[in-house]
């Protein structure tokens, strides 16, 4: 959609300049202005971003003028761009529309350079920028419109997609020889994690996508109910197929080897049959239109499926193993049914079987408690975002933005330097790459992988640059067209691959030098040299002024993962041993969240030109292991949610006491991270349920909601006490 809307601006403005006569150099102007007053803004509410277009405009204004005035002082021009790139980067702390004007300042100040901008174009150019800013709300606000609520809708839709790919790539494992077992699995975390995405994605939109805050709870623990009971029902597939108990690492950890196999499933074995039907009917269940819901057939399968929550209807002959499946089969449908009244609002109730009342009935009794939960925690959550943006306040060389404004600073002023040494003309494509490594990047290893990434992209780009423009030749509409498809292939890239992203860009100015009958193929040698220029200016600034280490990183992500794993298992066991309610989906989603921070800043570490081998191994696993922990975590916190309201799941005081050794553990994993204490040691020894029993209580019978919870505070229990071995953590025994 970024992409369309970014395309539909720069075209409107092309055909409205080429309607006024305007030459092509300040068409070309044009159609950068428009695509950088487009995509800077990150805005959710049609009002903010009202208000930064109507603002970016005398910013980009003044930029255009200021490049035009200083065209002829090389000196003053100079140090002004210096001041401008620190005053853009450093804005940031405004949150996003700082960034955004900053952004245009430096990207329009880009292009007067770009045209070679002189004081006598000013007029044109000025009624160029007008053109632009114009088109861009055309396009932001008429052609293709973004609302919160549109972003979620869409989002709705993904979610479902994917949780269909999940269920087909489930099915996929039924059937999967010995010999592919390890290409489903791979398929099966791909899906895995693009659902949790997805998830995160709704999570984010949901406070400006919703009417109010009880609407946008009730989505967000239906998705989580539905991304929980997918992930679970992969792992009882995983189970049902291995000849010993899987983890639940496997499903996290990147080309970790298949567990060992039991006999393959076969098609003439009945329950098979019967669980192929049934993940088939799981897969209607999803993909289904909500208005196509009503009829026998479709209440049948519902009926059915629901009914397995109530062991109804078990095949003959099926393994312990094969019945968990079933089992969880009924728990995604119950989600699935959940999702669906909370999208789409009541379904046809007239051919409901009793089992498929019962989940009804459980669910209507959640959507009235989140009325109350939301109430109870408003208050709680109005004072730790005060926290939150107190901690933002920080001052002097601390706050990130000013550490950013500094290194990009003089980064630039280097590559100012050596690209005026290559090119006295086009220096400025080694400050672009200065300036862009540094966006959106947070250490050392981060700057060092984009930079290489540019490199790359670039080198590439340039070839396909010559051959479009010798395709292209003097067909100037045909390319425009060209660079409006490049412009679009860039963003729609964007999120995938950086490197794809810088191939289309330089792709597109091989296109424009065209246009600007500036074009040889020296000149695109040139841009390869001024990139790579650049990139190494930035590379030299992120490790001498002012560094941050990616360890460095990492560990302050590590520890704040940690954090939050600890609150959502403390405040999840608290209500599932009679505690208080809470809103504990709200924890679980700041956990997620910090977790997706730690993943990013971890891949220069794991990326393939890193040297370390072991260490990439290393950090994988235990990026798999906090994503293992997160998992079951996630699912605490959505049957802890249950206690006060629901039938089938009750406190159980013992709790409390089983989960201390884990809360112990957290601790001291957080102290050696953060070079507190490295003295502590992570206690291990008998097993949670284990630890019940000498209660002299019993452990709750297999088959129980309290069995998942003894299973899941087990998995989190070893996933801890897992986490000794990365992070240099001695281990003990404890009776």
């Amino acid at each position: 959609m970024a992409g369309l809307r970014i395309v539909a601006a720069i075209g409107l403005t092309l055909a409205v300049l080429a309607l006024l006569g305007t030459d092509v150099t300040h068409m070309v102007a044009g159609a950068m202005a428009a695509m950088v007053s487009t995509f800077a803004i990150r805005e959710k509410n049609l009002r903010g971003q009202a208000i930064t277009l109507a603002w970016g405009f005398p910013v980009a204004l003044a930029a255009v003028i200021l490049g035009a005035l200083l065209h002829s002082r090389v000196v003053a021009g100079d140090l002004f761009f210096i001041a401008l790139i620190f005053g853009a980067v450093y804005f940031r702390r405004f949150g996003d529309r700082g960034t955004a004007l900053g952004l245009m300042g430096f990207q329009v100040y880009f292009v007067s350079l770009f045209v070679n901008a002189t004081p006598d174009q000013l007029p044109v150019l000025a009624g160029t920028l007008a053109v632009a800013f114009v088109c861009s709300a055309v396009a932001r606000f008429a052609l293709v419109p973004e609302t919160p609520q549109r972003v979620l809708d869409r989002l709705r839709g993904a979610f479902r997609a994917r949780l269909a790919q999940l269920v087909t790539a489930q099915t996929r494992l039924l059937d999967a020889a010995p010999e592919d077992l390890d290409d489903v699995l791979n398929d099966l975390r791909h899906h895995t994690s693009r659902l949790h995405e997805t998830a995160l994605m709704i999570q984010g939109r949901l406070e400006d996508g919703t009417s109010d805050a009880a609407t946008a709870s009730l989505i967000q623990r239906r998705v989580a109910d539905a991304e929980i009971s997918a992930e679970r029902l992969g792992m009882l597939l995983l189970n049902a197929r291995s000849s010993e108990r899987a983890d639940t690492l496997t499903l996290h950890l990147p080309h970790a080897p298949a567990p060992a196999m039991g006999k393959l499933l076969r098609q003439e074995d009945e329950a098979t049959a019967t669980l192929r039907r049934d993940l088939g009917a799981l897969h209607l269940m999803v993909t289904r239109p909500a208005d196509a819901n009503r009829g026998t057939a479709v209440s049948q399968i519902r009926n059915r499926l629901l009914g397995y929550r109530d062991e109804e209807r078990m095949p003959p002959g099926a393994t312990l193993a094969v019945q968990d499946v079933f089992r969880g089969i009924g728990e995604a449908a119950r989600a699935v049914m959940g999702l669906r009244i909370a999208l789409d609002g009541p379904q046809d109730e007239s051919d409901d079987s009793p089992a498929t009342t019962r989940s009804r009935e459980e669910l209507e009794a959640e959507d009235m408690s989140i009325t109350g939960t939301v109430a109870l925690t408003s208050t709680e959550k109005g004072s730790e975002e005060g926290g939150a943006e107190e901690e933002a306040d920080r001052s002097g060389l601390d706050r990130p933005t000013t550490r950013a404004a500094f290194q990009v600073a003089v980064g630039s002023g280097l590559a100012i330097v050596g690209g005026e040494f290559l090119s006295s003309q086009r220096w400025y494509w080694a400050v672009l790459t200065c300036w862009v490594v540094f966006l959106n990047t947070a250490s050392t290893g981060e700057i060092v992988i984009k930079g290489y990434r540019r490199v790359l992209g670039t080198v590439l780009g340039v070839l396909a640059g010559v051959l479009l423009a010798g395709a292209v030749g003097n067909h100037t509409w045909l390319a425009f067209v060209l660079v409006l498809l490049c412009v679009f292939a860039a963003f729609f890239t964007a999120p995938l691959s950086y490197a794809l992203m810088s191939f289309f860009v330089t792709a597109m100015l091989g296109l424009l030098y065209t246009l600007l009958n500036t074009y040889s193929f020296d000149v695109l040698v040139l841009r390869i040299e001024e990139t790579a220029l650049g990139a190494a200016c930035g590379i030299i600034a992120a490790v001498l002024v002012l560094p941050v280490r990616t360890d460095r990183r990492t560990d302050e992500l590590l520890a704040t993962v940690l954090e939050r794993l600890g609150d959502v298992v403390a405040g999840a066991v608290e209500q599932l041993s009679g505690g208080p309610a809470a809103d504990l989906l709200d924890r679980a989603r700041d956990l997620d969240t910090a977790l997706d921070d730690l993943r990013a800043s971890t891949k220069p570490l794991t990326h393939a030109i890193a040297p370390q081998r072991e260490r990439r191994q290393t950090v994988r696993y235990l990026v798999a292991l906090l994503e293992t922990s997160a998992y079951h975590a996630r699912s605490l916190a959505a049957t802890a949610e249950l206690v006060p309201y629901s039938k089938h799941v009750a406190a159980d005081p013992r709790l409390g006491r089983a989960a201390r050794r884990i809360a112990h553990n957290i601790d001291v994993l957080l102290a050696q991270v953060n070079d507190e204490d490295t003295t502590g040691t992570v206690e291990s020894g008998a097993s949670i349920a284990a630890m019940l029993e000498t209660d002299g209580l019993g452990v709750p019978a297999a088959n129980t909601v309290t069995f998942r919870v003894l299973r899941h505070l087990q998995r989190l229990d070893e996933g801890i006490s897992g986490l000794a071995r990365p992070l240099g953590v001695s281990v003990g025994q404890r009776t």
